[in-house]
């Protein structure tokens, strides 16, 4: 009991010093405010945001030095996080007390990294404001419009599901036509998507693995490639993967129709999880024959099923570290082996460092192409090394 309690302090002073990084990345993301976006007319605020962009646009030596000392120790935490799970020596309402403060404070950080969310917004907008269609009408066909003066990719369509159309659409509303409330709103559903993520798969280890849940919650919330792209940028591919979770989460509870329909929502998100619907099906032959479900092979195979929509997205177009969340969720319902856990590590750390040419160059002309696929080439090559050496070392 004495050396628990030692150890909860220990978590709750890691957790002080872990809060003031995420500060540190909340006021760091308003250094990528787009020069050509105001947040607000508050005077005081735009005092605030020009100085943030001075060091964003200006300072790039300085601006790419705190990304890189924000990645680096937002890993070592991670790191340190997950080794007190491992000693099962932490308290879950502190892990969730962590998780809910960190999960509050960048949902008013601003979409660094990624234009997206401004397409999100736009989008939804064609929809409440111009009343057409998005998948046949794209930005550019709005050439009055003052978005377009700070958004990106204006010349396509909509590439999304109309799962996502349909829950964007009630926020454009309730934006009122205002930027920034409309910004809040989609932010807080990107978090309210994490959070919920997080919940069942903790939910869901509860009842394969009891010993793992902490693990495997502090696996996926504490990442810090979950926290940059899924709370800070606010992918939608978080809100694809709350479906696809909770959809495993009522299979395992026998509830094969609330499953299946969590399913198709997700793949109404954004397709990617279309490739889990196998596990599915697996699942519920196992079930009609009686037989009992590995859970350990289960959630490996989820884990390789979902790398395929990774590969697809990115030979498709680029890499992007935001297609990791496809597999990250599944990685923390497997159990905490190294060949899973030390290859998610590293790949979602030299992920982060792709922002690293953009920051420091400001553009993604050559040679930053090529630096970006060395970048993912020197992660997959740690991968294998790294793991093989443990491998080894637990051989002899």
């Amino acid at each position: 009991m004495s050396e628990f309690r030692i150890r909860t302090w220990e978590f709750r002073i890691l957790g002080a010093g872990y809060v003031i990084i995420v500060i540190g990345l909340f006021l760091y993301s308003f250094t990528q405010v787009d020069l050509g976006l105001t947040l607000t007319q508050w005077s005081i605020w735009q005092v605030l945001q020009t100085f943030f962009q001075q060091i964003g646009y200006f300072q790039r030596p300085l601006s790419t030095a705190l990304y890189i000392a924000l990645v680096l120790l937002l890993s070592i935490f991670y790191l340190l996080f997950l080794r007190l799970a491992h000693e099962k020596k932490i308290a879950k309402r502190e892990v969730w007390s962590l998780i809910l403060i960190m999960s509050f404070i960048l949902t008013f950080s601003y979409n660094a990294f990624s234009y997206d969310l401004f397409n999100y917004v736009f989008d939804a907008k064609i929809v409440t404001y111009y009343q057409q269609n998005p998948y046949e009408h794209k930005a550019l066909d709005y050439l009055g419009e003052p978005m377009l003066s700070f958004m990106h990719w204006t010349h396509r369509t909509y590439p999304y599901g109309p799962i996502w159309l349909a829950v964007t659409v009630p926020l454009s509303y309730l934006g009122f036509g205002f930027l920034l409330p409309t910004l809040i709103l989609f932010k807080t559903l990107a978090t309210l998507s994490f959070l919920g993520t997080a919940f069942f798969i903790g939910k869901i280890l509860q009842k394969i693995s009891k010993a793992d849940e902490m693990f495997g919650i502090i696996f996926f919330a504490l990442n810090p490639l979950v926290i940059i792209e899924g709370l800070v940028a606010a992918h939608n591919d978080i809100f694809m993967m709350f479906f696809a979770i909770a959809s495993i989460y009522f299979l395992i509870s026998n509830h094969i129709f609330r499953s299946v329909a969590l399913l198709v929502l997700s793949i109404g998100v954004k397709f990617a999880t279309i490739f889990f619907a196998p596990i599915v099906a697996c699942y519920y032959l196992f079930l009609k024959q009686r037989r009992q479900i590995p859970w350990d092979k289960y959630f490996l195979i989820a884990v390789m099923l979902m790398v395929i929509p990774v590969i697809v997205a990115s030979i498709r177009t680029n890499f992007q570290p935001w297609y990791l969340l496809y597999v990250l969720p599944f990685a923390a319902l497997a159990k905490p082996r190294y060949f899973i856990l030390i290859p998610s590590v590293i790949v979602s750390l030299f992920a982060l460092f792709q922002y690293v040419p953009f920051l420091y160059l400001g553009n993604w002309d050559p040679p930053v192409p090529s630096i970006l696929f060395w970048i993912m080439v020197s992660s997959i090559i740690a991968s294998v090394v790294f793991t093989a050496a443990w491998f080894l070392k637990r051989k002899w």
